[in-house]
């Protein structure tokens, strides 16, 4: 589990519509990193909020594309 499978991960997220379809079509964060690990993205859900986090600091606006991935509740327990 990986900053660097994170950064990689939003970036798929960014740039491939289908792959986030399928990703948002979980609505439980547990089901989304499941399927976020089926595509062999070795990550937790905290790893994917600080890269995020650190993402939206760096740029004038709002998240990346990622936004509500965890769900409102946040990850949860992992």
């Amino acid at each position: 589990m990986t900053v660097e499978q994170a950064k990689a991960f939003i970036e798929k997220m960014k740039t491939d519509e289908m792959f986030r379809e399928k990703i948002m079509a979980s609505e439980a964060p547990e089901n989304r990193l499941k399927a976020i690990g089926a595509e062999r993205f070795e990550c937790t859900g905290e790893e994917i909020e600080d890269v995020e986090s650190d993402v939206v600091q760096g740029a004038a606006g709002g998240r990346v594309g990622t936004s509500n991935i965890a769900g409102a509740d946040g990850w949860g327990a992992m």
